[in-house]
Order: structure tokens, then sequence, then C-alpha cells
């Protein structure tokens, strides 16, 4: 889990460099008159497998949570048994 969570703040931290340096890059080249900025596409899809990944990783719905949640239960229901 802890090995997860570190890869989740790796990922957040390259997300937000990243898409710091591309919304400069727009911010000081000539804007086009269209009115969707181009970065807002990268930011969008990307932040969205960031939260994904986020909630996978905090949310307690990965893979590792749910094993040690099968791990807890079946202790529990080896305990009750032996009572």
């Amino acid at each position: 889990m802890a090995k997860d969570r570190a890869k989740f703040k790796s990922h957040l931290f390259t997300y937000l460099t990243v898409n710091a340096l591309l919304w400069t890059i727009w911010a000081l080249t000539g804007r086009p008159a269209h009115p969707i900025p181009w970065p807002v596409w990268a930011s969008a899809f990307w932040g969205f497998g960031v939260l994904m990944n986020g909630i996978g990783v905090y949310g307690g719905f990965g893979r590792a949570q749910l094993s040690e949640r099968e791990y807890e239960r079946l202790l529990r229901q080896q305990r009750e048994g032996r009572v």
C-alpha cells in the first residue's frame, strides 16, 4: 500500500509540473481565437486518470485493500469458529 501511495504522489507531482508548464507555454505564446485553450484537453483527461488513481489508492477500492479486507474477514471467521 505504501508503494502505491508513493507512486500516486509521484504521478500527481508529474501531472502538476507538466500541466503548469503547458499552461505557461499557452499563456506566453500567441493565443489563437479558439474559445477553448489547448492545454484544457491534457489537463482534463490526464487529470481524470490521476483522480481515478487517487481513488484507487486512497479510497479503499484498490486490490491491496480488498485483499487485506478479505484476509481480515477470514481471520475473524477463523477466530469465531475456534470459540
